[in-house]
């Protein structure tokens, strides 16, 4: 069973940007460029585009009459382009090599083929359990994608540890059951978790 802080679970889930690797500079400069084209403010945007899927996000922002589905297709083609400046987190790779891979999986907002050229561009595997953003109906904060890489991994949700960087994603773990631990800064009020700087605490 995996451990973190002298603690087992059966499982650990992970979502990816911000949690596995740093993808903020492509995220500002696509989504940046996005905001600009619609008129949106980028800092405004910015502040919620974490954790969601990017089909959500333009739901949100865009206007009434944006076509969703060309609108998050130009997203993915840019984002597919760029991974300058995509980096893995601090001390990632030991942590993810000590792990049996079945005993864990990624739950991510992104679509598939996204995750796997930014996890690949930073050498981390791509795990036998990858919940992604069409592999869901609902994207996060629900917690659908979390219980749902519990169930393929065949472990309670209850007993998983998931490790997230967003207020969307905090949220949707916590709406699952499960535990979670904290990376970086993008929550606050976090009392009552475990907060990251990096994998080698």
């Amino acid at each position: 069973m995996p451990v973190f802080r002298n603690h087992s679970y059966a499982a650990f889930l992970f979502d990816m940007d911000g949690t596995l690797l740093d993808s903020s500079a492509v995220v500002d400069r696509v989504w940046g460029s996005w905001a600009e084209r619609h008129g949106v403010d980028a800092a405004t945007l910015l502040a919620k585009v974490h954790g969601v899927r990017s089909e959500d996000t333009i739901r949100r922002f865009a206007p009434a009459t944006a076509d969703v589905a060309k609108e998050n297709q130009w997203i993915l083609e840019a984002e597919l382009k760029d991974v300058d400046g995509v980096v893995a987190m601090d001390g990632i790779h030991a942590f993810i090599e000590a792990l049996d891979p079945g005993k864990w999986a990624i739950v991510t907002s992104a679509p598939r083929a996204l995750a796997e050229v930014r996890l690949r561009a930073v050498n981390l595997p791509i795990p036998e359990v990858m919940i992604t953003g069409e592999d869901v109906q609902r994207g996060k904060p629900d917690p659908q994608g979390f219980l749902l890489g519990a169930q393929r991994l065949g472990v309670s949700i209850g007993e998983c540890l998931v490790f997230e960087d967003s207020p969307a994603g905090v949220a949707a773990a916590k709406a699952a059951g499960a535990q979670v631990a904290i990376v970086g800064g993008l929550v606050p009020g976090n009392e009552g978790n475990f907060v990251l700087a990096n994998y080698s605490a």
